[in-house]
């Protein structure tokens, strides 16, 4: 028997950041963004050998444990390590499991597209999968975020685990410990065009988003009257860019785009840099009309909205800063998990 399961990452259209505690917490949070066919994979294999594996296939890299009710959250393969704990604990009983868990991303750490928020959406999914155990996309998304956030004490916002495990066009809204997903039913020729339109650039370097969203938490925490501001026109870009996509005013979209980047950059210090900085200069020199770094900044994708044909000289024009545009399509589907 194997057990599979894939989620999409995803495409953070408005309002990153303002999922964040504290922030959600004290004045609320809105959020619009789209998953993409680009995914994280898993697949459990169960055993009878009493051994724990895990592995990354495509980098050569394994650590194998005695079957156990808790393995230290440390090192290598910190997420497996928080998601097996947890699952032991909550629906276990805490008796041991023995199997191999293979995972695979389409994308590299720190690329700003919720990749590790991702790959524990797709883990959970499939053990929810081969146990058998009564989780709604809901309840999916709400553990993803406890593991992260809580039993691991990574920094981070909330919507990559909802994004990964719903799929689609939403909205979200978030409050205190309360989220609220709005699917968005957006034509499909809105979302062709926009994906035409959408330049998706990797610019070849990563980030540690832990390090930008500490800044963001200890700005709020300040009240810092500029990055709160910041934070707070990020949240109206979220409510603007769903209602050009409602209506198919996909060209005002680079506008939207160029609105909330110049706020998102004044929310902590580190978001933007000197490279960011001139591939967004050329990117707009070129024909684009606005544009983001996607998560929380600093490095991995950013993405252009490119009116007309203006996408192929977006593309040549960056061609120079050695990143690689990347071709992807939005898809409506989230968390999928099957047994073989």
């Amino acid at each position: 028997m194997i057990i599979r399961s894939k989620a999409p990452l995803r495409l953070g259209l408005a309002g990153g950041g303002s999922d964040v505690s504290p922030y959600s917490d004290i004045y609320g949070g809105a959020i619009l963004n789209a998953t993409i066919n680009m995914y994280a994979y898993a697949t459990i294999e169960p055993t009878d050998n009493g051994k724990i594996a895990f592995e990354f296939p495509a980098k050569g890299y394994c650590e194998e444990f005695s079957a156990s009710d808790f393995i230290e959250p440390a090192g290598d393969f910190l997420l497996q390590k928080g998601i097996y704990n947890r699952v032991v604990k909550d629906f276990c009983g805490g008796k041991p499991l023995s199997f191999r868990l293979s995972t695979f991303i389409d994308a590299p750490p720190g690329s700003g597209l919720g990749t590790s928020s991702t790959l524990v959406v797709a883990i959970l999914g499939a053990f929810a999968e081969w146990l058998k155990l009564p989780l709604g996309e809901y309840d999916i998304a709400q553990l993803a975020y406890k593991i992260e956030r809580e039993d691991l004490a990574m920094a981070g916002g909330k919507q990559d685990q909802y994004a990964a495990t719903f799929g689609g066009f939403n909205f979200m809204e978030f409050a205190g410990d309360k989220v609220i997903v709005n699917p968005l039913r957006i034509r499909s020729k809105y979302a062709d065009e926009l994906s035409h339109n959408l330049v998706l650039y990797s610019t070849g370097t990563s980030r540690l988003s832990a390090e930008i969203i500490a800044k963001q938490q200890k700005n709020v925490l300040a009240k810092n009257a500029q990055s709160i501001e910041s934070m707070h026109k990020i949240k109206e870009q979220a409510v603007m860019m769903k209602e050009v996509l409602l209506r198919g005013e996909i060209d005002k979209i680079g506008e939207i785009l160029e609105f909330g980047w110049q706020h998102k950059r004044k929310m902590a210090e580190g978001i933007s840099n000197e490279i960011i900085d001139k591939i967004y200069a050329a990117a707009m020199a070129a024909g684009a009309t606005g544009g983001k770094v996607s998560g929380a900044g600093g490095g991995g994708f950013m993405f252009f909205y490119c009116p007309d044909v203006s996408r192929f000289r977006v593309i040549d024009a960056l061609e120079k800063f050695g990143g690689q545009a990347k071709r992807y399509e939005f898809v409506n589907e989230g968390l999928k998990s099957w047994t073989m």
